[in-house]
């Protein structure tokens, strides 16, 4: 998971991808953290995201760094508590100007049942599951 979490957070900003109806839909995402032995994410309860999750909560994740590539895919569970979202946003102190461990907005996400694949041209592809 560790491998994950590099190649995800040195990339910048990686593709989350979730389903609305028979539709896919892929947003920017620029942030992930590891608590307690999981991958985290954080987004806001009132956004379109959380209404497909909460639909569906299987979701794939897509970033790239030179030649390499890594696609992620795995559920996401909801964790709302206070302590969380404060480790998530003091490791992230630039989010805070749009949330807060105690509002009714912030979302903490993690990954569970997850399988990354990193890939590229010229190497055999590796596979880690968490």
């Amino acid at each position: 998971m560790e491998e994950v979490y590099q190649f995800l957070r040195t990339s910048g900003c990686f593709y989350f991808a979730t389903c609305d109806g028979d539709k896919p839909r892929v947003r920017p995402f620029g942030v992930i953290e590891i608590y307690e032995g999981r991958l985290y994410f954080l987004t806001g309860k009132k956004k379109k995201v959380m209404d497909q999750i909460r639909m569906n909560p299987n979701v794939e994740i897509c970033a790239t760094q030179n030649e390499r590539w890594i696609r992620v895919e795995g559920s996401v569970l909801e964790d709302d508590r206070r302590e969380a979202k404060k480790f998530f946003l003091d490791k992230n102190p630039q989010l805070r100007t749009m949330y807060n461990e105690d509002d009714d907005n912030t979302q903490l996400l993690y990954l569970e049942h997850a399988t990354a694949t990193i890939s590229s041209f010229v190497e055999e592809p590796h596979t880690i599951t968490f």
